[in-house]
Protein backbone atom coordinates (compact mmCIF):
# COMPACT_ATOMS: atom_id res chain seq x y z
CA UNK A 1 0.00 0.00 0.00
CA UNK A 2 1.20 3.19 -1.18
CA UNK A 3 2.15 5.72 2.06
CA UNK A 4 0.46 8.95 2.22
CA UNK A 5 2.28 12.34 2.73
CA UNK A 6 2.57 14.00 5.67
CA UNK A 7 0.57 17.08 5.33
CA UNK A 8 1.53 20.97 5.91
CA UNK A 9 -0.42 24.09 6.59
CA UNK A 10 -0.72 27.24 8.24
CA UNK A 11 -2.69 28.29 10.49
CA UNK A 12 -3.51 31.79 8.91
CA UNK A 13 -2.21 34.35 6.60
CA UNK A 14 -1.55 38.18 7.10
CA UNK A 15 -4.74 39.26 5.08
CA UNK A 16 -3.20 43.39 4.56
CA UNK A 17 -1.50 42.54 1.76
CA UNK A 18 2.03 42.98 0.46
CA UNK A 19 1.42 46.80 -0.03
CA UNK A 20 -1.13 47.11 2.92
CA UNK A 21 -3.99 47.21 0.21
CA UNK A 22 -6.48 45.78 2.41
CA UNK A 23 -6.31 48.93 4.62
CA UNK A 24 -6.12 51.12 2.19
CA UNK A 25 -8.86 49.67 0.26
CA UNK A 26 -10.90 50.47 4.18
CA UNK A 27 -9.77 53.66 4.01
CA UNK A 28 -10.96 54.51 0.93
CA UNK A 29 -14.06 53.02 1.70
CA UNK A 30 -14.78 55.15 4.98
CA UNK A 31 -14.24 58.35 3.22
CA UNK A 32 -16.78 57.12 0.59
CA UNK A 33 -14.18 57.41 -2.50
CA UNK A 34 -14.87 54.16 -3.24
CA UNK A 35 -18.03 51.55 -3.14
CA UNK A 36 -18.32 48.67 -1.16
CA UNK A 37 -18.56 46.61 -4.51
CA UNK A 38 -14.75 47.99 -5.30
CA UNK A 39 -13.75 47.15 -1.33
CA UNK A 40 -15.14 43.71 -1.23
CA UNK A 41 -13.37 43.00 -5.05
CA UNK A 42 -10.01 44.04 -2.87
CA UNK A 43 -10.78 41.65 -0.35
CA UNK A 44 -11.80 38.87 -3.00
CA UNK A 45 -8.25 39.30 -5.09
CA UNK A 46 -5.91 39.23 -1.86
CA UNK A 47 -7.77 35.92 -0.71
CA UNK A 48 -7.48 34.45 -3.96
CA UNK A 49 -3.70 35.15 -4.43
CA UNK A 50 -3.40 33.88 -0.90
CA UNK A 51 -4.76 30.91 -1.47
CA UNK A 52 -2.50 30.34 -4.73
CA UNK A 53 0.30 31.10 -2.71
CA UNK A 54 -0.33 28.57 -0.01
CA UNK A 55 -0.53 25.79 -2.86
CA UNK A 56 2.33 27.49 -5.01
CA UNK A 57 4.70 26.94 -1.97
CA UNK A 58 3.54 22.95 -1.50
CA UNK A 59 0.93 23.31 1.24
CA UNK A 60 -1.85 20.47 1.49
CA UNK A 61 -4.31 22.64 2.74
CA UNK A 62 -5.37 26.54 1.81
CA UNK A 63 -6.28 27.94 5.23
CA UNK A 64 -10.15 29.38 4.78
CA UNK A 65 -11.96 32.10 7.48
CA UNK A 66 -8.77 33.36 8.53
CA UNK A 67 -9.90 36.46 6.63
CA UNK A 68 -11.63 39.84 8.22
CA UNK A 69 -12.32 42.95 7.06
CA UNK A 70 -11.70 43.93 10.65
CA UNK A 71 -10.74 41.30 13.52
CA UNK A 72 -11.55 38.07 13.53
CA UNK A 73 -13.77 37.99 16.62
CA UNK A 74 -15.29 40.45 15.17
CA UNK A 75 -16.78 38.77 12.19
CA UNK A 76 -17.55 35.24 14.90
CA UNK A 77 -19.85 37.76 16.56
CA UNK A 78 -21.49 38.72 13.59
CA UNK A 79 -21.72 34.88 12.48
CA UNK A 80 -23.50 34.34 16.00
CA UNK A 81 -25.84 37.26 15.70
CA UNK A 82 -23.22 38.67 18.89
CA UNK A 83 -24.66 42.45 18.11
CA UNK A 84 -24.92 45.11 21.10
CA UNK A 85 -28.34 46.36 21.11
CA UNK A 86 -26.80 50.15 20.07
CA UNK A 87 -25.80 48.47 16.66
CA UNK A 88 -28.42 46.01 16.23
CA UNK A 89 -30.00 46.99 12.44
CA UNK A 90 -32.96 45.00 10.56
CA UNK A 91 -29.93 42.84 8.55
CA UNK A 92 -26.20 42.54 9.97
CA UNK A 93 -23.89 43.58 7.10
CA UNK A 94 -20.12 44.61 6.71
CA UNK A 95 -20.94 48.30 7.62
CA UNK A 96 -22.33 47.04 11.15
CA UNK A 97 -18.95 45.56 11.58
CA UNK A 98 -17.19 48.75 10.91
CA UNK A 99 -19.90 50.69 13.25
CA UNK A 100 -19.18 48.39 16.05
CA UNK A 101 -15.37 48.87 15.34
CA UNK A 102 -15.43 52.61 15.09
CA UNK A 103 -18.89 53.80 16.90
CA UNK A 104 -21.44 55.14 14.33
CA UNK A 105 -23.20 58.67 14.05
CA UNK A 106 -26.99 57.92 13.40
CA UNK A 107 -29.26 60.49 12.01
CA UNK A 108 -29.80 62.59 15.10
CA UNK A 109 -26.14 63.53 15.46
CA UNK A 110 -25.69 61.12 18.73
CA UNK A 111 -22.46 59.22 18.33
CA UNK A 112 -22.83 55.06 19.02
CA UNK A 113 -19.90 53.88 21.15
CA UNK A 114 -17.31 51.70 19.64
CA UNK A 115 -17.14 48.27 21.32
CA UNK A 116 -13.72 47.62 23.19
CA UNK A 117 -11.04 46.55 22.17
CA UNK A 118 -8.22 44.48 23.81
CA UNK A 119 -4.90 42.89 23.36
CA UNK A 120 -5.30 39.43 21.51
CA UNK A 121 -3.54 37.61 24.29
CA UNK A 122 0.09 38.84 24.81
CA UNK A 123 0.37 40.11 20.93
CA UNK A 124 0.10 43.40 19.65
CA UNK A 125 -2.77 42.32 17.77
CA UNK A 126 -6.39 43.73 19.28
CA UNK A 127 -9.84 42.64 18.95
CA UNK A 128 -13.45 43.35 19.44
CA UNK A 129 -14.56 42.05 22.36
CA UNK A 130 -17.74 40.18 22.36
CA UNK A 131 -21.01 41.76 24.22
CA UNK A 132 -22.98 39.03 25.82
CA UNK A 133 -26.31 39.59 28.27
CA UNK A 134 -27.93 37.22 30.56
CA UNK A 135 -30.98 36.53 28.08
CA UNK A 136 -28.61 36.40 24.94
CA UNK A 137 -29.65 34.78 21.93
CA UNK A 138 -27.41 33.09 19.30
CA UNK A 139 -28.55 32.78 15.86
CA UNK A 140 -26.51 32.09 12.88
CA UNK A 141 -27.13 35.82 11.34
CA UNK A 142 -23.75 36.40 8.89
CA UNK A 143 -22.62 34.19 6.03
CA UNK A 144 -19.19 35.69 5.48
CA UNK A 145 -17.16 32.07 6.12
CA UNK A 146 -19.49 29.99 4.33
CA UNK A 147 -19.06 32.50 1.39
CA UNK A 148 -15.61 32.14 1.65
CA UNK A 149 -15.76 28.55 1.88
CA UNK A 150 -17.71 28.67 -1.72
CA UNK A 151 -15.53 30.96 -2.95
CA UNK A 152 -12.81 28.98 -2.47
CA UNK A 153 -14.02 25.84 -3.75
CA UNK A 154 -13.78 27.47 -7.08
CA UNK A 155 -10.16 27.00 -7.69
CA UNK A 156 -10.54 23.24 -6.60
CA UNK A 157 -7.34 23.63 -3.78
CA UNK A 158 -8.01 21.09 -0.18
CA UNK A 159 -9.27 23.36 1.84
CA UNK A 160 -9.21 23.68 5.86
CA UNK A 161 -11.60 25.60 7.18
CA UNK A 162 -10.41 28.25 10.73
CA UNK A 163 -12.65 29.12 13.53
CA UNK A 164 -12.43 30.02 17.18
CA UNK A 165 -13.65 27.71 19.33
CA UNK A 166 -16.86 28.70 21.44
CA UNK A 167 -15.38 28.30 24.72
CA UNK A 168 -12.26 30.71 23.84
CA UNK A 169 -14.78 32.83 22.07
CA UNK A 170 -17.17 32.40 25.30
CA UNK A 171 -13.78 33.20 27.90
CA UNK A 172 -12.66 36.34 25.74
CA UNK A 173 -16.04 37.57 25.87
CA UNK A 174 -17.52 40.38 28.48
CA UNK A 175 -20.75 40.50 30.43
CA UNK A 176 -23.08 43.76 31.08
CA UNK A 177 -24.27 42.09 34.15
CA UNK A 178 -23.20 40.18 36.99
CA UNK A 179 -23.60 36.36 35.91
CA UNK A 180 -22.60 32.98 35.04
CA UNK A 181 -21.17 33.53 31.34
CA UNK A 182 -21.04 29.86 31.59
CA UNK A 183 -24.65 29.62 31.61
CA UNK A 184 -24.93 30.45 27.75
CA UNK A 185 -22.64 27.46 26.95
CA UNK A 186 -25.42 25.29 25.52
CA UNK A 187 -27.16 27.43 23.82
CA UNK A 188 -23.67 28.80 22.16
CA UNK A 189 -22.51 25.00 21.75
CA UNK A 190 -26.01 24.54 19.25
CA UNK A 191 -25.46 27.52 17.50
CA UNK A 192 -22.19 26.56 16.46
CA UNK A 193 -23.45 22.78 15.54
CA UNK A 194 -25.26 24.53 13.04
CA UNK A 195 -22.80 26.33 11.65
CA UNK A 196 -20.15 23.15 12.27
CA UNK A 197 -22.99 21.37 10.02
CA UNK A 198 -22.99 24.16 7.39
CA UNK A 199 -19.09 24.00 6.85
CA UNK A 200 -19.62 20.05 6.20
CA UNK A 201 -22.08 20.63 3.75
CA UNK A 202 -19.39 22.47 1.42
CA UNK A 203 -17.47 19.29 1.73
CA UNK A 204 -14.88 20.68 3.60
CA UNK A 205 -13.15 17.40 5.41
CA UNK A 206 -10.95 19.30 8.10
CA UNK A 207 -11.87 22.13 10.56
CA UNK A 208 -9.55 24.11 12.33
CA UNK A 209 -10.90 24.87 15.33
CA UNK A 210 -9.17 27.06 17.83
CA UNK A 211 -8.81 27.00 21.69
CA UNK A 212 -6.35 29.14 22.91
CA UNK A 213 -7.13 29.28 26.21
CA UNK A 214 -6.37 25.85 26.57
CA UNK A 215 -2.66 27.41 27.49
CA UNK A 216 -3.90 28.90 30.12
CA UNK A 217 -4.53 28.77 34.04
CA UNK A 218 -8.57 27.23 33.84
CA UNK A 219 -10.79 26.45 36.69
CA UNK A 220 -12.47 23.26 37.05
CA UNK A 221 -15.61 24.68 35.67
CA UNK A 222 -13.86 25.89 32.65
CA UNK A 223 -12.10 22.67 32.20
CA UNK A 224 -15.14 20.95 32.31
CA UNK A 225 -16.57 23.31 29.53
CA UNK A 226 -14.84 21.81 27.32
CA UNK A 227 -15.65 18.45 27.92
CA UNK A 228 -19.40 19.14 27.70
CA UNK A 229 -19.06 21.22 24.44
CA UNK A 230 -16.57 18.90 22.73
CA UNK A 231 -19.04 15.57 23.57
CA UNK A 232 -21.34 17.97 21.41
CA UNK A 233 -19.20 19.04 18.75
CA UNK A 234 -17.98 15.61 18.11
CA UNK A 235 -21.77 14.23 16.96
CA UNK A 236 -20.91 16.29 13.58
CA UNK A 237 -19.18 15.38 10.36
CA UNK A 238 -16.41 17.70 10.63
CA UNK A 239 -13.07 16.17 11.25
CA UNK A 240 -11.98 18.72 13.79
CA UNK A 241 -7.94 19.79 14.23
CA UNK A 242 -8.13 21.39 18.09
CA UNK A 243 -5.60 23.67 18.41
CA UNK A 244 -3.95 25.82 20.44
CA UNK A 245 -1.26 28.53 20.70
CA UNK A 246 1.13 31.21 22.33
CA UNK A 247 1.69 28.60 25.37
CA UNK A 248 2.07 24.80 26.13
CA UNK A 249 -0.51 23.17 27.41
CA UNK A 250 0.66 22.07 30.38
CA UNK A 251 -1.96 21.14 33.48
CA UNK A 252 -5.01 20.76 30.75
CA UNK A 253 -2.48 18.16 28.07
CA UNK A 254 -4.66 15.52 29.53
CA UNK A 255 -8.00 17.16 29.06
CA UNK A 256 -6.79 18.38 25.96
CA UNK A 257 -5.98 15.29 24.36
CA UNK A 258 -8.94 13.59 26.09
CA UNK A 259 -11.25 15.51 23.63
CA UNK A 260 -13.36 14.03 20.96
CA UNK A 261 -11.68 15.44 18.42
CA UNK A 262 -9.57 14.06 14.95
CA UNK A 263 -6.28 16.17 15.78
CA UNK A 264 -4.40 18.33 17.65
CA UNK A 265 -2.31 21.71 16.37
CA UNK A 266 0.68 22.35 19.31
CA UNK A 267 2.45 25.62 19.24
CA UNK A 268 6.23 24.14 19.36
CA UNK A 269 7.63 27.48 18.90
CA UNK A 270 6.81 28.96 22.17
CA UNK A 271 6.89 25.50 24.30
CA UNK A 272 8.70 22.78 22.32
CA UNK A 273 9.09 20.86 25.74
CA UNK A 274 5.37 19.86 25.18
CA UNK A 275 5.92 17.58 22.29
CA UNK A 276 7.06 14.32 24.50
CA UNK A 277 3.89 14.97 26.20
CA UNK A 278 1.46 15.21 22.93
CA UNK A 279 3.47 12.22 21.73
CA UNK A 280 2.29 10.18 25.12
CA UNK A 281 -1.24 11.27 25.38
CA UNK A 282 -1.75 11.34 21.30
CA UNK A 283 -4.66 9.07 20.82
CA UNK A 284 -3.84 6.32 18.37
CA UNK A 285 -5.64 7.41 15.50
CA UNK A 286 -5.18 11.02 15.75
CA UNK A 287 -3.21 13.84 13.88
CA UNK A 288 -0.57 15.81 15.53
CA UNK A 289 -0.08 19.31 14.08
CA UNK A 290 3.11 20.64 15.13
CA UNK A 291 3.49 24.15 15.00
CA UNK A 292 7.21 24.28 14.33
CA UNK A 293 7.38 27.16 12.35
CA UNK A 294 7.14 30.56 14.34
CA UNK A 295 4.03 32.85 13.63
CA UNK A 296 4.73 35.59 15.32
CA UNK A 297 8.65 36.83 14.14
CA UNK A 298 10.53 37.56 11.64
CA UNK A 299 13.80 35.16 11.86
CA UNK A 300 14.38 32.43 9.86
CA UNK A 301 14.10 28.94 10.66
CA UNK A 302 16.66 26.51 11.43
CA UNK A 303 14.98 24.31 9.07
CA UNK A 304 17.85 21.33 10.40
CA UNK A 305 17.04 21.72 13.59
CA UNK A 306 13.22 22.14 12.74
CA UNK A 307 13.60 18.49 11.20
CA UNK A 308 16.00 16.83 13.57
CA UNK A 309 13.29 18.03 16.45
CA UNK A 310 10.47 16.44 14.77
CA UNK A 311 12.82 13.11 13.96
CA UNK A 312 11.26 11.00 17.06
CA UNK A 313 7.36 12.06 16.14
CA UNK A 314 8.14 11.78 12.40
CA UNK A 315 9.20 7.82 13.36
CA UNK A 316 5.95 7.17 15.64
CA UNK A 317 3.81 8.85 13.97
CA UNK A 318 4.26 8.70 10.02
CA UNK A 319 1.97 10.59 8.10
CA UNK A 320 -0.08 11.21 11.11
CA UNK A 321 2.59 14.11 12.06
CA UNK A 322 1.60 17.21 10.09
CA UNK A 323 3.69 20.44 9.94
CA UNK A 324 2.48 23.92 10.85
CA UNK A 325 3.40 27.43 11.78
CA UNK A 326 2.81 27.72 15.64
CA UNK A 327 -0.05 30.15 15.20
CA UNK A 328 -1.39 32.33 12.54
CA UNK A 329 1.02 34.37 9.99
CA UNK A 330 -0.86 37.07 10.49
CA UNK A 331 1.43 38.43 13.47
CA UNK A 332 4.40 38.31 10.91
CA UNK A 333 5.33 40.90 7.90
CA UNK A 334 3.35 39.81 4.22
CA UNK A 335 6.68 39.19 2.33
CA UNK A 336 10.05 40.30 2.58
CA UNK A 337 10.60 40.95 -1.28
CA UNK A 338 9.46 44.25 -0.56
CA UNK A 339 12.02 45.06 2.01
CA UNK A 340 14.78 46.66 -1.51
CA UNK A 341 16.52 48.59 1.04
CA UNK A 342 17.64 45.82 3.50
CA UNK A 343 21.55 45.34 3.90
CA UNK A 344 21.87 42.08 2.15
CA UNK A 345 23.42 40.17 5.09
CA UNK A 346 20.25 41.19 7.50
CA UNK A 347 17.75 40.48 4.92
CA UNK A 348 19.38 36.77 4.85
CA UNK A 349 18.79 36.16 8.58
CA UNK A 350 14.84 36.68 7.99
CA UNK A 351 12.06 35.86 6.47
CA UNK A 352 8.24 37.14 6.65
CA UNK A 353 4.98 34.95 6.26
CA UNK A 354 5.49 34.50 2.65
CA UNK A 355 8.93 33.02 3.30
CA UNK A 356 7.65 30.82 6.12
CA UNK A 357 5.19 29.24 3.74
CA UNK A 358 8.00 27.57 1.89
CA UNK A 359 9.87 26.74 5.08
CA UNK A 360 6.78 24.62 6.51
CA UNK A 361 6.85 22.85 3.53
CA UNK A 362 10.41 22.05 3.56
CA UNK A 363 10.98 20.84 6.69
CA UNK A 364 7.59 18.49 5.70
CA UNK A 365 9.77 17.06 2.58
Amino acid sequence: MELQMAKSHILGFPRIGANRELKKAIELYWKNDITKVELEAVGKQLRAKHWQQQIDAGLSFITVGDFAWYDQVLALSATLGVIPERHQEANITLDTLFNMARGSSPCCGQQTAACEMTKWFDTNYHYLVPELNQDQKFALSYNQLIEEIQEAKVFGFPIKASLLGPVSYLSLSKTNSDFDKLTLLPQLVETYQQLLANIAAEDVEWLQIEEPILVQDLTTEWQQAFTTSYAELAKGNNKLLLTTYFGALGDNAELAFSLPVDGFHIDLSRAPEQLEAALALLPDSAILSAGIVNGRNIWRNDLAKSQNSLQQAKTQLGERLWVASSCSLQHSPVDLDNETKLDAELKSWLAYATQKLTEISTINA
